[in-house]
């Protein structure tokens, strides 16, 4: 099946996934700008009604680089919504969605017919983000376009399962479109999850080193001096598994090796947390592909690097 006529416009096969608290218009901008899916969650907008002004940021700034730029227009944008019963904007954020006509729509924690159709309505794509080869059939039957394969290492939330395998098992019945998530920050890494089978990389830990996150400098150099050996695998904090940081938690006063389960049935996907420490603003959430992150630089600089590690690699390959 070919890719959406949205998804044909993405000029190097990576949608940046979108980062709670880290992703605002400003890396958006300059993801899209680069060449890539820029993205962010709805909710990262406070309060809600700060979304319109975002939106129309984005839509407006890469509407004009477009028309000055017609030889090299941006990527698209696309738009996170938790689609979980936990998320009380969904309906106020999912309208401001429609009148902007976002381009991609990326659904998390459930998937929902009515989101589907409404973003359907004005011609946009919904890829919906799973953790297993289950999770990914229900998506397509509810009216997902696309799936993000979250796999094993990646950064937030994620899943344990190797990315050989939940591509492959995706693969056996669904040809739409595939974006792969778990552990890619360099070119070699995207080649891989495309010869695998997937049409994109789905790149979020990364672009936390980068100058256009909103995250504290603190972060983004834990980014630059970790390593997978620094990355844990919890549940403590919002009662669905994560990857976070070791030095974070031991920075928030917790023992990485004491945590304990977290309750799914407290889900929780805002800054909540124990006593004063919060996760995101405090624990902070890191994949396991970060020893490839070097340097705190500007997005444009990291996808520059990204490009040229993938042409190299296409070119070793295709010269073996």
């Amino acid at each position: 099946m070919p890719l959406p006529e949205v998804l044909q416009r993405v000029p190097f096969p990576v949608i940046a996934s979108p980062m709670f608290i880290l992703s605002t218009p400003k890396l958006v901008i300059a993801q899209c700008k680069a060449g890539v899916v820029g993205s962010m969650p709805a909710l990262n907008a406070r309060p809600a009604a700060q979304l319109d002004e975002w939106l129309a940021e984005i839509t407006e700034t890469l509407d004009a680089h477009n028309r000055a730029h017609p030889d090299q227009p941006a990527a698209p944008f696309a738009i996170n919504q938790i689609v979980h019963k936990s998320n009380d904007r969904l309906e106020h954020d999912l309208e401001l969605c429609v009148k902007y006509k976002v381009p991609v729509i990326i659904t998390s924690l459930g998937a929902r017919e009515d989101v589907n159709q409404a973003v359907h309505g004005y011609g946009g794509v919904v890829l919906h983000d799973v953790i297993n080869n289950r999770f990914a059939r229900k998506a397509v039957e509810k009216g997902a376009d696309g799936l993000i394969a979250v796999a094993a290492g990646a950064g937030g939330h994620a899943g344990t399962t190797s990315p050989f395998a939940l591509v492959q098992e995706i693969r056996e019945w669904f040809d739409g479109p595939i974006a792969l998530s778990g552990s890619i920050a360099n070119g070699r890494a995207i080649l891989a999850a495309r010869a695998m089978g997937a049409d994109f990389a789905y790149i979020g830990s990364a672009f936390i080193a980068t100058e256009e996150a909103r995250a504290a400098d603190a972060y983004k150099q834990m980014v630059v001096d970790c390593t997978s050996a620094d990355i844990l695998y919890s549940s403590k904090f919002t009662g669905v598994h994560g990857n976070y940081l070791r030095p974070s938690i031991v920075n928030a006063g917790l023992d990485p090796d004491a945590l304990g389960d977290g309750d799914p049935s407290q889900m929780s996907f805002g800054s909540k947390g124990d006593a004063d420490v919060k996760v995101w603003k405090d624990i902070w959430g890191c994949g396991q592909g970060i020893s490839a992150v070097k340097a705190v630089v500007p997005a444009a600089e990291l996808v520059a690097r990204l490009k040229a590690e993938y042409a190299e690699a296409r070119a070793a390959l295709c010269g073996s």
